[in-house]
């Protein structure tokens, strides 16, 4: 536990060198474990790099209390149990938006125009940030308000804001492209 409190501190101060012998000593084993629950080696690849850009990126504020290596391993289950969720949100949406294409499709060129918005809007969705995404689809799909939001995801009322913020603002972006 020594060694774990010294190399929080290390980090903490910004040694970079610290921060990437972690990374190295962690990466492989962490992406192994992410992909037995994500089951695609590159989003475990990404779920892993995000929990790493993230703890370099916050570093000041690192509070571990416990062992490190259990706490990247709990951070990382998490992290894909929210990627499963994000997943399921997705193709709930997208499956959704087949049937609507197939009850509403009676002029050609409609039907076109459909199928490309919906699939902007899909390809969005997979570009924003996961808990952008997920904020973003619970607002709009699920027909949730921002404190419900902000409770299922023991988040606060502000960061559900700025998400949605950032979801409509790339939404706009790229809709208008």
């Amino acid at each position: 536990m020594t060694g774990d409190s010294e190399i929080i501190r290390r980090i903490r101060k910004g040694d970079i060198g610290q921060f990437e012998s972690l990374f190295r000593s962690s990466y492989v084993s962490l992406v192994r474990y992410a992909k037995t629950i994500v089951r695609d080696h590159d989003s475990a690849e990404e779920i892993v790099q995000d929990l790493f850009f993230r703890l370099w990126r916050d570093k000041e504020s690192l509070n571990i209390e416990s062992s490190l290596n259990g706490y990247l391993y709990r951070a990382i289950h998490n992290r894909c149990l929210h990627y499963i969720d994000h997943e399921k949100v997705v193709r709930k949406y997208a499956d959704e938006m087949a049937l609507n294409r197939q009850e509403t499709a009676e002029i050609p060129s409609d039907i076109m125009n459909y199928c490309d918005l919906q699939e902007k809007i899909a390809w969005i969705l997979e570009r924003l940030p996961e808990r952008c995404g997920k904020i973003f689809c619970m607002s709009r799909f699920e027909g949730l308000k921002y404190s419900e939001i902000a409770e299922r995801l023991s988040v606060s009322v502000k960061t559900v804001e700025a998400n949605m913020g950032k979801a409509l603002k790339e939404f706009r972006r790229a809709l208008a492209e």
